[in-house]
């Protein structure tokens, strides 16, 4: 009787193991990628899960139009196409700039 305890509990152990080891952190890495997706804005700089480079020009609600740096094309990819940002826009960095001078105008 105690074997089979024991062998239940090993059981037990082993899936809580798999959660934290695998699905936990697929989850996670989800998460970070579609907080990504829905925060894209104007400015931003992005690779597409294609690996083309380029700009985001306009973000509505599921399209992205992603300027190319060639020729200035313009091409609309569907939001879960985008990969990855690899800078944001222009806009954010100046505000971030705004919100640094005034705390530090503050400390004076």
């Amino acid at each position: 009787m105690g074997s089979q305890y024991g062998s239940l509990i090993m059981l037990v152990v082993l899936f809580a193991i798999m959660y934290f080891m695998m699905i936990r952190p697929q989850k996670k890495k989800e998460k970070e990628v579609q907080n990504m997706r829905n925060t894209l804005s104007q400015g931003d700089e992005v690779i597409t899960i294609g690996g083309i480079h380029g700009k985001v020009v306009k973000v509505s609600d599921e399209i992205v139009v992603v300027e190319l740096s060639h020729a200035k094309q313009r091409i609309e990819f569907s939001k879960w196409a985008i990969g990855s940002v690899v800078k944001k826009g222009k806009e954010k960095i100046e505000d971030k700039q705004e919100i640094v001078e005034e705390v530090d105008e503050d400390k004076e």
